[in-house]
């Protein structure tokens, strides 16, 4: 439990540091960036308590257990589309600055994160229509997807949506590093500008291979496990559980984070509790 709380910590922590500066919150950069704060966060959160229900063995209702699986698997989907659209902010920013100011609007920042809930809801909302038509009352269970999405056609649905996202998600994200690192050769104005975009633009690639990780935990932790003695199986899906959602939704933002003047002063004033700022004094 001690690292999922301290990655959460991290996680508000830049969320402080974001409301800190209400000027921040002007810019579509750093809405898109807060959104991805507060999804990866709450993700981490419905993760944990997934995996505290099925290790203890806790049964509930099956359309409670639905909530918090659908939940989870909405802010999964999340991740790499708010990646996507941070990655079209700057393609907007530096091949198009002069119409930057009238695209990148907190309205039009707005829209789009309506469009990438929809968008990410669109899987859980077809499993839930599924469930309801195929299921006419409620049982008792433990929480866990196959427990309550029995009928292969669950597993298959989730399967082409991820693979649906994640083609989309990768071709908006290597047309944008593309098209900046053409504006980088034929551009001779603000370079260092132009560079720092197309790098900030790998880093989403980057993080997008991480938000792949967490996509191969079902396949890993479901295979070649049912051989092993229950005990080592346990610490083996911890390790999984850890190394493959919880280390990749907490690196990913603050990796972002850590790369932005206005968060690394703040965070390292957070995490030291002020105790440098109180020495200057």
């Amino acid at each position: 439990m001690l690292p999922c709380f301290l990655f959460l910590y991290v996680n508000a922590v830049m969320l402080f540091a974001l409301l800190r500066k209400p000027l921040l919150l002007e810019s579509s950069r750093y809405i898109l960036f807060g959104h991805l704060l507060f999804t990866d966060s709450l993700q981490l959160l419905v993760s944990m308590l997934l995996y505290i229900f099925a290790v203890t063995m806790i049964k509930m209702s099956s359309y409670v257990c639905i909530i918090f699986t659908l939940i989870a698997g909405v802010t999964v989907k999340m991740s790499p589309l708010n990646l996507a659209v941070m990655s079209l902010e700057r393609y907007v920013a530096i091949c198009f600055p002069l119409r930057y100011i009238n695209i990148a609007t907190t309205r039009t920042t707005g829209v789009a994160i309506a469009v990438m809930w929809s968008m990410a809801s669109l899987d859980s909302f077809t499993q839930l229509f599924l469930f309801v038509s195929s299921t006419n009352t409620s049982f008792t269970t433990h929480c866990t997807r196959q427990s309550v999405f029995k009928l292969h056609i669950y597993t298959t649905l989730n399967r082409s949506f991820t693979i649906m996202y994640f083609v989309l998600v990768s071709m908006i994200i290597i047309y944008s590093y593309i098209a900046i690192m053409v504006s980088v050769k034929t551009s001779s104005a603000n370079v260092c500008h132009v560079d720092k975009a197309h790098r900030t633009v790998l880093l989403h690639l980057l993080q997008l291979c991480l938000c792949l990780t967490s996509t191969l935990f079902n396949m890993i932790n479901s295979s070649g496990l049912w051989n092993i003695d229950p005990a080592t199986a346990i610490h083996v899906q911890y390790a999984l559980f850890l190394g493959l959602i919880m280390f990749p939704k907490c690196l990913s933002p603050l990796l972002y984070g850590l790369r932005d003047n206005h968060f690394r002063h703040v965070l390292k004033d957070c995490f030291t509790f002020g105790l440098e700022r109180r020495a200057k004094i």
